[in-house]
């Protein structure tokens, strides 16, 4: 007898395989020659506009999905620059404009950030996540659709084949 066929639908877990590319043509990122990606529908796992175009599909679908940068990442803030002195970084520290970096703030909370621009003594910093302002381009194919598992249910995420690692 075949399995049911299932959709794509809150409480399943999808595996995919995927490219982003922006653009520029650029290939963001991508299964292709990898892990395919698993996840928990609902969980907040993907962006929500990629998910919400995503439901509904069956295994062997596949589409192309555009996302604007409001259904993203955002635009691009520059309200999200930060300028802080040079001597606040350790002087061994290679600071080069695109370097991604963690901040620890006071309280003990970490940032990403990425290196926006150097100035004689200062260190502009862009808090900005890497694809804010980006138009993104997925081609995504369903490989696989299940009912998630009490456990994978309970925990909000899609768990490997027999593995469970956090």
């Amino acid at each position: 007898m075949k399995d049911q066929q299932h959709k794509i639908m809150d409480g399943m877990v999808v595996t995919i395989d995927f490219t982003l590319t922006l653009d520029d043509g650029q290939v963001a990122d991508t299964t292709q020659d990898d892990m395919p990606l698993r996840y928990l529908v609902g969980s907040g796992q993907l962006l929500p506009g990629l998910e919400d175009a995503l439901m509904g599909l069956n295994v062997g679908d596949e589409r192309d999905i555009t996302l604007e940068p409001a259904d993203a990442y955002g635009e691009w803030d520059e309200e999200a620059l930060e300028e802080i002195e040079r001597s606040e970084f350790p002087e061994d520290m290679e600071l080069e404009e695109g370097l991604p970096i963690e901040i620890t703030d006071t309280e003990g909370e970490t940032y990403e950030a990425s290196v926006h621009e150097l100035r004689d003594d200062i260190v502009v910093l862009d808090y900005n996540h890497p694809l804010a302002g980006e138009t993104l381009q997925f081609h995504v194919k369903i490989l696989d659709i299940r009912p998630a598992t009490k456990a994978e249910l309970d925990h909000g995420h899609a768990h490997g084949g027999g593995e469970h690692h956090h």
